[in-house]
This record gives structure tokens, C-alpha cells and sequence, in this order.
């Protein structure tokens, strides 16, 4: 496994071929690429081991900008570095693994809440084919965690039932508030499932 993105068109990223390949591992860094993960609140503090933080990489490869779009560039390039948008850890060896998307964060009364952990917990019930978790906003404006949930042929569940099962494996900030059933998930042509979809189809349903 490896890692780039179109700003850095070649990867940044990528397990030896040679060496140890971690699972669930982007790998580390290739030669002549710098990188740092940086505090998602502040954006100025370098996160420690095994602390989660939004990925900048430095190299030969990095875009100059995005054409004709200098606010969009001077965003995403700091100094020579490129923000990938992307939330990542790194081991004690120098492996990096992807936790989520810095835009898909949910902020649960001061905690920062990944929808990729709650869904890994969800894949692990036997009744769930899919999942998907994202935050939404209450009346009062605060973010909690919302599920869909696509159950496996034949099979039924409650939300109370779900809830218990999370209850097993995470804390109690991190379980959903809310648990939708479905027959499907929007997704793009690439099948990478349709968060935003999912959160607007949700506040349409209470207009």
C-alpha cells in the first residue's frame, strides 16, 4: 500500500518492497519527500507519536498551485508545504497510517470524533453489510455522530441494539446518537460512499 494525491501527482507514501509491510499502512515516507503531521486546532503544533494530525508533505512533486485559483493555493500551500486535508498518525518506526478526513471530523462537546473508527466498529457486527457515520448539527448547535446503517440480507436490528454493541468497544461520546436504515449508500463512481449526501439528505428530512 501507498499513498499520493493529485496535488503531489506521484506518491509520497509507499511500504518497502523490500521491508516490513504493515497492515493498514501507507507506509513511509519515499526519498527526497519531507512530511510532518500538524495539530488539526491550531495548525501550527507537530504532533507526537501516535498522535492523530492532518498530514503536510514537502517534495519535487508538490504542485505549485491550483490554476487560476490563488485563495484556494495560498490555503493549501503554507511555506512550501502542501495540506493534504488528510488525518494521519505515525508509529514509533516511522509508518504512517490514514485515520480520516480533516473535514469529516466531529467536534462531540470538545473531543475530535473520526467517522472511519465508528464505522470499523460497526463493520464488526454481523448484521451490518455497510456503514457510514457522519456528524451533524443540533437545534441547540452542538455535533453528534449520526449512522446509516445497511443490514445484511435477512437480517433486522434497532438502534438500541447497535447502540449496545458500540457501547462495547468505544466510549460513550463516540457512539451515535442516531442510526438510519437503508438499502443502500450513495456512492461515487469509484464506490467511496457519499458522506455529504447522506448528511444533506438528513436535513432535508426535518424541513
Amino acid at each position: 500500500e501507498g499513498y499520493g494525491l493529485s496535488e503531489a501527482p506521484t506518491a509520497t507514501h509507499c511500504n518497502p518492497v523490500l521491508g516490513e509491510n504493515r497492515e493498514g499502512s501507507i507506509g513511509l515516507p519515499l526519498p527526497n519527500v519531507d512530511c510532518k503531521i500538524v495539530d488539526i486546532e491550531t495548525g501550527e503544533r507537530e504532533c507526537s507519536i501516535g498522535e492523530a494530525g492532518e498530514l503536510w508533505v514537502r517534495g519535487p512533486q508538490v504542485m505549485a498551485g491550483y490554476h487560476q485559483r490563488p485563495e484556494e493555493s495560498a490555503n493549501t500551500l503554507v511555506g512550501g508545504w502542501l495540506r493534504t486535508g488528510d488525518v494521519v498518525r505515525m508509529d514509533e518506526d516511522g509508518y504512517f497510517y490514514i485515520v480520516d478526513r480533516k473535514k469529516d471530523v466531529i467536534k462531540v462537546g470538545g473531543f475530535q470524533v473520526w467517522p472511519n473508527e465508528i464505522e470499523a466498529v460497526l463493520f464488526q457486527h454481523p448484521k451490518i453489510r455497510e456503514a457510514a457515520v457522519a456528524g451533524i448539527t443540533e437545534t441547540d448547535g452542538s455535533e453528534v455522530p449520526k449512522a446509516w446503517v445497511v443490514l445484511r440480507e435477512g437480517q433486522t436490528a434497532t438502534a438500541e441494539e447497535l447502540t449496545l454493541f458500540c457501547d462495547r468497544f468505544m466510549t460513550r461520546y463516540k457512539i451515535p446518537r442516531y442510526f438510519e436504515f437503508r438499502e443502500s449508500l450513495p456512492r461515487t463512481r469509484v464506490g467511496k460512499v457519499l458522506r455529504c449526501e447522506l448528511v444533506a439528505e438528513h436535513y432535508r428530512s426535518k424541513t
